[in-house]
């Protein structure tokens, strides 16, 4: 044998006794973290993981987080809780009589996704070795750093949302500036009742009630004699204002827990929706026995609401989608990411609905591709993506359904057989938000692997530029 093939066949052996690099380090140093390091560290993973849930986060990533940091400042393994009220992290080192174990109370979730995005940011320079006295500060900072906007600009952003249901369903100038109006009305009335302390249940169930009898009242206008005022429609109106109060609900946050296991905090979260949507229904119907008292009763339609042009259309979803990003404190660069999903999550749905499909299952069509795409640009631009989420398939909840099930139960006072064509009617239009919902978590699922596997040929790319 030559010793040329000789090298060649003992070659791959060498490397198991010697390395090729002899500067390279041969041990890898372990830190070494008594107890009162591991409390600091889990106590800033636990803070991290309980400001992400009240900002809108779920519990899946929450969990991830708290694990990742106290990983990256060497403590591991770490078991994490979340339930909807509270986070438990323990840590129970080998051979420790007790474990090291801290559990903090979730407050009520007030979601701020600019804070939500400085988390994350915060997260990725911790395990890119960020020391935990700097972490510790930011966090802080963070975690005080006031809203955003003022409060002045977050009920403008509401009213806004109103104006792009209207347009959405082609309603006329005037319907719009009275929609913007009752939904500017709506808002403050719940911002002064959010500063009084007063439960959210009952402020769902004000502003739902002040809302309802703006509407009722608009065809009053008539009689001053305005041509613009013959053409209200109180039912867009009302449908433009539901969709508001039912914004800020984690429909897809309940659903993504519940997919992931987490039945404690998927359960409180379905809970807190219903009884919200509840407070909404009631004010509703508060609102409609007043009017009818007075004269000034509405009349259920006996359709759907017909939607306006396409363009109308798609221009109502990029205001819906921009005023969402709004009031919850996001910053330009989310703002702009929701205002392009919306557009393909509706066009998703305009597609749907032209194949012959239902409401429901275009629903969740056109929610599945704003958040798969949503997903896999969420990374690249360091946007969370629930932001972005939420934003896109916000135009697509069905809040005029809503509102003709509702007059159409009321009516049945007087005609009892439209009680079951208006459950009926609320029934589809749960169904449309469970579609949603499920739409939304199938686009993050599907979308997630494919996220991982664009970031690997990025980074894999990079080094071969280098």
């Amino acid at each position: 044998m030559s010793p040329r093939r000789s090298r060649t066949l003992l070659s791959p052996l060498r490397h198991l006794v010697r390395t090729e690099d002899p500067s390279a380090a041969l041990t890898e140093a372990l830190p070494v973290i008594d107890d009162a390091m591991a409390v600091r560290i889990i106590d800033l993973a636990v803070r991290i993981g309980e400001t992400m849930l009240t900002t809108g986060a779920p519990a899946s990533e929450v969990t991830l987080t708290i694990v990742r940091v106290a990983g990256a400042y060497g403590l591991s393994p770490v078991h994490i809780d979340v339930t909807y009220n509270s986070i438990t992290a323990a840590h129970h080192r080998s051979g420790a009589t007790r474990p090291i174990t801290l559990m903090r109370v979730v407050r009520q979730s007030a979601p701020d996704h600019d804070k939500l995005r400085h988390l994350q940011a915060l997260v990725v320079d911790i395990r890119q070795g960020l020391d935990i006295d700097t972490a510790r500060e930011r966090y802080r900072a963070i975690r005080r750093a006031a809203f955003r906007y003022p409060p002045v600009a977050v009920i403008a952003a509401q009213a806004l949302l109103a104006v792009g249901v209207a347009v959405m369903f082609g309603a006329t100038p005037a319907v719009v500036a009275i929609a913007g109006v009752a939904a500017a009305l709506a808002a403050l009335t719940q911002f002064a009742l959010a500063r009084a302390r007063v439960p959210f249940f009952f402020s769902q169930i004000a502003g739902a009630f002040v809302l309802t009898m703006v509407a009722a009242a608009a065809p009053l206008l008539a009689l001053t004699g305005l041509v613009a005022a013959d053409a209200v429609r109180p039912s867009v109106i009302v449908a433009s204002g539901i969709v508001l109060m039912l914004a800020g609900l984690t429909v897809v946050g309940a659903a993504q827990d519940a997919i992931d296991g987490f039945a404690l905090t998927a359960l409180g979260r379905i809970l807190e929706l219903t009884m919200q949507t509840l407070g909404v229904v009631l004010g509703i119907l508060a609102a409609l026995q007043v009017a009818l008292v007075a004269g000034i009763g509405m009349a259920a339609p006996s359709e759907a609401l017909p939607l306006g042009a396409v363009p109308l259309q798609l221009t109502g979803a990029v205001l819906i989608a921009i005023a969402v990003a709004l009031y919850n404190g996001a910053g330009l660069r989310i703002v702009a990411t929701s205002a392009v999903l919306s557009l393909v999550a509706w066009l998703g749905f305009l597609a749907a609905s032209a194949t012959g499909l239902d409401a429901a299952a275009a629903s969740g069509i056109g929610a599945f591709a704003g958040s798969f795409l949503g997903i896999v640009a969420a990374h690249r631009l360091h946007v969370p993506s629930v932001a972005i989420t939420t934003a896109a398939i916000l135009p697509m909840v069905p809040g005029a359904a809503v509102f003709r099930g509702l007059l159409t139960i009321v009516d049945a006072s007087e005609s009892p057989d439209l009680l079951g064509p208006g459950f009926g009617t609320l029934a589809s239009a749960a169904v449309i938000g469970v579609s949603l919902a499920v739409g939304a978590s199938l686009g993050i699922y599907l979308g997630q692997p494919v996220r991982a596997t664009l970031g690997g040929v990025i980074r894999s790319r990079a080094r071969v530029r280098r």
